[in-house]
């Protein structure tokens, strides 16, 4: 069964990507591969709420706010009330703006070796083949 089940490989294949970010992640900067998307977003689209930024990462709010909940203690993010009681808006912090710049030559990195180690035609046959899964999830 499990050689054929879609749901198991997926999601040992999974933690092997995401063990291959986290070494390098924590290594050079104690973060996880996890922990880098609600970074970039809050970059690219400055401070958002919590529900609007687990809706452009894909995220239920749960698993974002756990994670945001590290980051925050992390002094990378700040998490402020909102317009009215229900709304928390996060923000990135000075310090969040510095480890995203440190992290994004890391990630280069991760990514060249991670394609190196799969293969160029691989690697993007594999992008093209999660993407489609995930949009027809």
């Amino acid at each position: 069964m499990a050689e054929t089940c879609a749901g198991i490989n997926l999601r040992r294949a999974a933690r092997a990507v995401s063990n291959h970010y986290d070494q390098i992640f924590s290594a050079a900067c104690g973060l996880r591969i996890t922990q880098i998307p609600p970074l970039v977003a809050l970059y690219l689209g400055g401070p958002q709420a919590i529900s609007e930024l687990a809706g452009r990462l894909d995220l239920d709010r749960t698993t974002l706010s756990r994670n945001l909940k590290i980051l925050e203690q992390a002094s990378l993010v700040s998490i402020e009330p909102g317009e009215d009681q229900r709304t928390r808006l996060v923000c990135l912090t000075q310090e969040g703006h510095t480890i995203l710049l440190k992290v994004l030559p890391v990630w280069e990195e991760a990514q060249r070796q991670l394609v190196a180690k799969l293969g160029e035609e691989r690697f993007r046959t594999l992008l093209v083949q999660l993407t489609e899964v995930a949009d027809r999830s």
